[in-house]
C-alpha cells in the first residue's frame, strides 16, 4: 500500500504576495545549451539500446560542461578564433552482451544534430569541439537492469517537488524568452542572438522584467544602429507584455551593461549569437528547473533532470512527474489556489511505489480537505498506475523539458 500524506497548507499563494523573482535562461544560454543536449543524448541512447537489445541499458548521461570559446567581434561581422569546447560526462553502458555500443559517436551526433537545429550561426563541425568522457557504471546500478523486473527499482534516494498552477510572473518570464526565440521573431530580427535570458521582479502588481539579449554582429554596421535595433526590439516585448499581461504597470530593461562611446566594448555583441562564444561556460543542472523557469520563491528540486535515465533515475521521472502531478490536480479538483507535490525515492525500492507521496494543498477559505481527499489520492495513485506509459514518453523525447 502507498504512503501518501494530503494535507491543507496554511499559506498565502504567491499571485497574492508582495515579492517574486523568476528567472529564465533562454535557447542559448551556455547552461540551457548543456541541459538540453544532454537531454538529446539521452534520447539518442534510449533509441539504440532499444533498437539492439530490446530495452534501455544502465546510463546517466547528466554531466557536461561547454568551455567557452574565443571570438573577435566587429561591426559588420566578426570571426571565431578558438571553438568551443562540449564535455559529455557520467556513466553509460558501452558493451552489453558481446556487443560494443558506440557511445561516443552517439552522443556526439546527438549533439551536432541539436546545435544545427537550434543554434542558427553555430557550425556544429567548426565551431565547436567534443570530447567524450562517459564511462561504464557501477556493477551494482547496472545490475538493477538485469533483474528481469517491470519497474525497475529506483537507483537514487532522492525528492523532487512539483507545483501547479505557474503564478502570473512565472507565465509572463516564460513566454517573453519564447516569443524572443520564436522563428517569426527571429524572421523579423535576425540580429537577435539565440541567448536570451530573463529576469522578472514582481512588487505587488508591478512587474520588472530585465533582458540580455546577444545581437549578432554581421547585422550591425555600427553603434547607432545598434541602439537602434535594441530600442525596437524593447517596444516588441512592451507590445508583448502589454497584448497578454495584465500587469499594473511593466518596466523593462535592455542589455543593461551597454555604454553609448565606447564601441563594439561597450555592446552586448557576439559572432554567433551566443555567449558561449568567448564569454560564458555552461554546465548541466544550472539551468532552468523542468517547468522551465527558475522559481526563486517556490520549493524546487536539488536534481537536474537533463540527461538522467528515464526508467529508473528518480532524479528525472519524479522531478517531471511532480509537476504533471500537481497540474492535474489543479485542473480537476475544485476550490484550490496552489497545489504541490513531493516525491520521495528510496534506492532499490519499484519507482511506482514511493517511500513517500505528499500533497500539501492551498486550498479556497469555503473548500474542507475531507470533501476532496479522495479525488487528489486517486489522481496520484492513476498516475503512479501508469508510470512505465510515463516513463516510455520521456524515453521518446515526447514530454518536452525547459
Amino acid at each position: 500500500m502507498r504512503r501518501i500524506l494530503i494535507r491543507r497548507l496554511m499559506k498565502t499563494p504567491l499571485e497574492e504576495q508582495e515579492l517574486e523573482i523568476v528567472e529564465r535562461k533562454g535557447l542559448g544560454h551556455p547552461d540551457y545549451i548543456c541541459d538540453a543536449i544532454m537531454d538529446s543524448v539521452s534520447i539518442e541512447l534510449n533509441k539504440e539500446y532499444e533498437r539492439r537489445f530490446g530495452g534501455i541499458l544502465h546510463y546517466n548521461a547528466d554531466k557536461s560542461l561547454l568551455v567557452a570559446g574565443e571570438t573577435e567581434v566587429r561591426f559588420g561581422g566578426g570571426f571565431v578564433k578558438k571553438p568551443m569546447l562540449f564535455v559529455f560526462g557520467d556513466r553509460a553502458t558501452t558493451e552489453f552482451q558481446g556487443v560494443e555500443i558506440p557511445v561516443g559517436e552517439i552522443a556526439i551526433r546527438a549533439a551536432k544534430k541539436w546545435i544545427k537545429e537550434n543554434l542558427r550561426f553555430v557550425d556544429p563541425e567548426e565551431h565547436v569541439r567534443y570530447q567524450v568522457e562517459l564511462k561504464p557504471g557501477s556493477a551494482e546500478l547496472t545490475d538493477i537492469f538485469r533483474r528481469g523486473e517491470r519497474v525497475l527499482g529506483a537507483n537514487d534516494t532522492s525528492a523532487a517537488v512539483g507545483y501547479a498552477p505557474l503564478s502570473r510572473t512565472e507565465k509572463a518570464v516564460l513566454e517573453i524568452e519564447r516569443f524572443l526565440n520564436s522563428k517569426e521573431f527571429k524572421r523579423s530580427y535576425p540580429e537577435t542572438g539565440e541567448d536570451v535570458k530573463v529576469m522578472g521582479l514582481r512588487v505587488k502588481d508591478e512587474l520588472d522584467v530585465t533582458i540580455a539579449m546577444a545581437f549578432v554582429d554581421r547585422y550591425i554596421d555600427s553603434e547607432g544602429e545598434y541602439f537602434k535595433r535594441k530600442a525596437e526590439v524593447k517596444e516588441e516585448v512592451c507590445q508583448f507584455l502589454r497584448s497578454n499581461f495584465d500587469f499594473k504597470n511593466v518596466r523593462i530593461e535592455f542589455n543593461t551593461l551597454d555604454v553609448e562611446g565606447r564601441g563594439v566594448s561597450g555592446l552586448y555583441l557576439t559572432v554567433l549569437g551566443t555567449s558561449a562564444e568567448s564569454g560564458d561556460s555552461g554546465q548541466v543542472g544550472r539551468g532552468n528547473r523542468v517547468n522551465g523557469i527558475i522559481p526563486l520563491n517556490r520549493p524546487v528540486s536539488s536534481e537536474a533532470a537533463a540527461g538522467k535515465n528515464p526508467v529508473s533515475h528518480v532524479g528525472k521521472i519524479y522531478n517531471i512527474l511532480t509537476h504533471k502531478m500537481a497540474e492535474r490536480i489543479y485542473r480537476e479538483v475544485p476550490g484550490l489556489d496552489e497545489v504541490y507535490v513531493w516525491l520521495l525515492s528510496k534506492i532499490g525500492q519499484r519507482i511506482d511505489e514511493p517511500a513517500m507521496t505528499a500533497v500539501e494543498l492551498v486550498m479556497k477559505d469555503d473548500q474542507k480537505l475531507e470533501d476532496i481527499k479522495g479525488q487528489v489520492e486517486e489522481i496520484i495513485n492513476s498516475e503512479l498506475d501508469r508510470i512505465l506509459e510515463f516513463c516510455d514518453e520521456l524515453a521518446e523525447g515526447k514530454i518536452s523539458l525547459y
